[in-house]
């Protein structure tokens, strides 16, 4: 089964444990870039995430990230990408132990990430979005919705959505954590709970078919006073500056001649979730 939102928690696996992993595993020195060009092979880190990056019905490595990864990297000199599926949690610590060269899997860019890799400028921005009942009957548009209603929350493994709900004043203890969206508009059709929180991509694409249950309009989270607009990007290893920054050369030419957008709309992108936005800015 192809999971989907748990990408982008605020924690991949826990900064102890991704630490730990780089600091017991000898990274190689180098030009990672030279280095990748002379395989001819980049391994890709990924979670099996729809739209992110996942193996189709088909048998086909395909999703946002993976096919950016195969334009740039062929630019780059690289003509093979290789994907490497492992569970959202174990990227960090994967890439760092060197089980794969990049991690492509669309993963939100936060400053506890960014003391533990190199993130390229985020191919996206993301608002959240809640799966509710047909004609959301409780009017959820907000995580201070939710603690107003007392409505029945619930989100995924490790989502940041956790973190967001948390800080408008849900209970931790009271929060459902349910595998993937998937789990989640089954949890609300069938009235186990009233709301699911996912990203704004997500909830919407996995409603779509469904006759009793709807996405609410994408929204900001507030958490200490600001509103939260997410990011998702590349993450490499400490060392490999070179290769990050030869990336982000091209990432920034596919965003100016807007070919960017053109790959990542036949995943559900919309012209919205597209940005300016920098690494630089989201690791603060």
């Amino acid at each position: 089964m192809v999971r989907a939102t748990a990408r982008r928690t605020f924690l991949a696996g826990g900064v102890g444990a991704a630490l730990a992993a780089a600091g017991c595993s000898r990274v190689p020195d180098g030009d990672a870039l030279g280095r990748l060009r002379s395989q001819g092979t980049v391994r890709l880190g990924i979670a099996g995430e729809v739209p992110y990056g996942y193996v189709d019905e088909d048998g086909r490595f395909t999703g946002e990230a993976p096919e950016l990864a195969k334009v740039i990297f062929k630019r780059l000199g690289i003509d093979r990408v290789q994907p490497v599926a492992t569970d959202f949690s174990s990227l960090i610590p994967g890439l760092n132990s060197q089980q794969f060269d990049v991690v492509s899997a669309g993963m939100y860019i936060n400053k506890e990430r960014c003391a533990q890799v190199l993130f390229a400028d985020p191919e996206y921005q993301m608002l959240d979005a809640f799966i509710v009942r047909k004609g959301n009957p409780k009017g959820l548009h907000s995580y201070e919705d939710v603690v107003r209603t007392r409505a029945r929350f619930a989100t995924g493994t490790g989502y940041a959505e956790i973190k967001y709900a948390v800080a408008a004043g849900v209970p931790e203890k009271d929060i459902v954590i349910l595998q993937d969206q998937v789990a989640g508009l089954n949890a609300v059709e069938s009235g186990r709970v009233d709301v699911f929180a996912g990203t704004a991509l997500t909830t919407r694409a996995v409603v779509r078919k469904s006759s009793r249950a709807e996405a609410t309009a994408p929204f900001a989270a507030v958490v200490d006073g600001k509103k939260k607009v997410d990011g998702g990007g590349f993450a490499f290893r400490p060392t490999d500056t070179t290769l990050r920054d030869a990336f982000n050369a091209e990432l920034r030419k596919m965003r100016s001649s807007g070919e960017l957008f053109r790959v990542l709309r036949p995943f559900g992108f919309t012209r919205a979730e597209m940005t300016t936005l920098t690494a630089k800015e989201l690791c603060r």
